[in-house]
């Protein structure tokens, strides 16, 4: 059996190519970021709720969803917007970024709900 380790890095490589890609994709200030970390938080709340094989957890939920989304940029952007003055850009930045996150993990998590009833 392959060691959880292995397992979370496999999708550790994936969510981090992935996210590459978005970045390279939408280039406008910290949209990026804003739209990986949502688009992250869906994903798990989807796969939590999911009945997953413990290794598919690994890989997707903890691996391929930690390397997506990315705290320390958005933690780093906004600090950033805060030091140059745009201070309400920043408080919007945390506030949305917050916000649409946990909306995300509530919509995820009720589809995988409804996905998982079906099962």
């Amino acid at each position: 059996m392959t060691s959880p380790a292995v397992l979370v890095g496999l999708g550790g490589v994936l969510g981090a190519v992935a996210r590459h890609l978005v970045g390279a994709r939408i280039e406008t200030d910290n949209a990026d970021t804003f739209a990986v970390n949502v688009l992250g938080s869906v994903a798990l709340g989807l796969l939590v709720t999911l009945p997953l094989d413990s290794r598919l957890s690994f890989v997707f939920a903890t691996g391929f969803c930690g390397a997506f989304t990315t705290f320390s940029s958005f933690a780093f952007e906004t600090v950033r917007l805060y030091e140059t003055g745009r201070r309400r850009r920043a408080i919007a930045n945390a506030v949305g970024s917050l916000g649409a996150a946990l909306v995300g993990v509530a919509l995820g998590a009720g589809l995988g709900s409804v996905l998982a009833s079906t099962l």
